[in-house]
């Protein structure tokens, strides 16, 4: 689809997947990367689930690919798209003033590690969500309605054995039952900020799967969980491969004096002169410095209990 100057939609969703941390690949090999799995590989509930409970290999993606980005920072990351500096947020926002009316879906896994990793999956609607579906009752609806729905489906597709043991062959969990999920929104867009720390049973298998992290291939689904016979079967909304990620790799991000994050690296001129200022403020008498302030985020998250799942794996 071209917009009003002509420039295809889907070029700006290409310069996104191509940018980032680490690299987008093909599935097969995608070393220290993010690809977008095959969507037969997740099984998910059929159009006769309720009468006989069977599940079958899912069909194609409802959102399209956009990002990924494997990040750590000084405190918990949470609403990165709320954040000015970040690189989805600056793409969104130039796709809407060329024209485009995307919706972008981001998914914040909030590693419970002493660094703050964050592994955050970016998908995106390119088309208007229609009146009554699924996702449309999930944006409208409140928290309760979207705890009881967002699922998970968990692969690991490469790892070693105790690992794989200890996840299952396909992990499956309602995602606020099994951990803290806070949904942000902003233009344009949804963020589930996903604090695993608070699941003494997600907690343990992070920290273990978190030691062989860069031996792993893992796939993750996310899904709006279908609980009635109209709602079947079930859809995927978007899925990510993370492969065999270096927590070396992780890009840094670090709090402004704004208060917003960004990337390390294009803070580094910032804090250059920054350090010059301070240096040339020894030359002022003190009465005519300006104070500095300190600026620090807290994201709070709130669980849910819920009536048990056959689906929940976490607890």
């Amino acid at each position: 689809m071209a917009g009003p100057d002509g420039q295809r939609e889907d070029t700006w969703v290409e310069k996104v997947k191509s940018e980032g941390p680490v690299p987008f690949l093909e599935p097969e090999n995608c070393p220290n990367g993010w690809a977008t799995p095959p969507a037969d590989k997740f099984m998910v509930r059929g159009p006769d689930y309720l009468k006989n409970k069977v599940k079958i290999p899912a069909d194609e993606y409802l959102l399209k690919p956009l990002g990924f980005d494997w990040i750590k920072g000084p405190s918990k990351i949470g609403e990165v798209l709320n954040n000015p500096n970040n690189r989805v947020r600056k793409a969104i926002d130039e796709a809407v003033a060329m024209g485009y009316t995307p919706f972008v879906w981001a998914f914040n896994l909030q590693l419970p590690c002493k660094d703050n990793f964050s592994a955050v999956a970016y998908f995106v609607c390119l088309e208007p969500i229609e009146d009554g579906s699924l996702m449309d009752q999930f944006l409208k609806g409140d928290d309760a309605f979207r705890n009881s729905r967002l699922k998970l489906i968990a692969n690991i597709v490469k790892g070693p054995w105790i690992v794989r043991t200890a996840v299952g062959e396909q992990a499956v969990c309602i995602l606020g039952r099994a951990v803290s999920c806070k949904y942000v929104f902003g233009l344009n867009c949804i963020e589930v900020d996903m604090d695993i720390g608070v699941s003494m049973v997600a907690n343990a298998i992070v920290h273990l799967a978190f030691g062989y992290i860069t031996t792993l291939t893992v796939d993750l689904a996310f899904l709006i969980e279908s609980q009635t016979e109209s709602e079947l079967p079930e859809r995927i909304l978007g899925a990510v491969r993370f492969s065999e990620l270096d927590p070396a790799s992780a890009s840094l991000y670090v709090l402004t004096s704004e208060g917003s994050s960004s990337n390390l690296q294009s803070s580094l001129p910032t804090r250059l002169w920054k350090s010059i200022g301070q240096g040339l403020s020894s030359l002022i008498p003190q009465g005519n410095k300006d104070p500095t302030t300190s600026v620090s985020v807290h994201n709070n998250g709130s669980s849910h209990s819920e009536e048990n799942n056959e689906d929940d794996t976490l607890k």
